[in-house]
């Protein structure tokens, strides 16, 4: 779809271009550094729109071709890590997938024990008073 959007935006701005190019169809005078030059309007505005797409087309392949790469290097780090670790993604263990057990404590959570589970909301345990809690 952003490619359909992008498309329909391209499409409306060379309309708006070719529109306005060909409004100014008056020779003007262009000085360049050494000399001068006398060219239609509409053939300074194409070129200047031609110009200006070739150069962000330009910047646009140079960013594909960069994060291709980079992408090119993290998938090369991964599968090292993969292969020092011995991580293997297709192996997941089953435990792992599911983030609650059937009492509805978090998955990893310590289990409280006797001692922890009769203090009082107004009460410090014995762990408190050690850390200073």
């Amino acid at each position: 779809m952003k490619i359909q959007w992008s498309l329909i935006l391209a499409l409306i701005f060379a309309l708006i271009t070719a529109v306005f190019a060909v409004i100014n169809v008056e020779q003007v005078e262009v000085n360049l550094l050494f000399s001068s030059v006398k060219l239609p309007l509409i053939l300074l505005i194409l070129g200047s729109v031609l110009l200006g797409g070739i150069i962000v087309g330009a910047f646009g392949i140079y960013r594909g071709y960069r994060q291709q790469r980079q992408i090119k290097q993290l998938n090369a780090k991964l599968a090292h890590i993969q292969e020092v670790t011995g991580y293997d993604p297709d192996k997941v263990p089953a435990d792992s997938s599911s983030p609650a057990d059937s009492s509805g404590s978090a998955a990893g959570s310590v289990p409280l024990s006797a001692e922890d589970s009769q203090i009082s909301p107004g009460q410090t345990s014995a762990d408190d008073k050690e850390t200073g809690r």
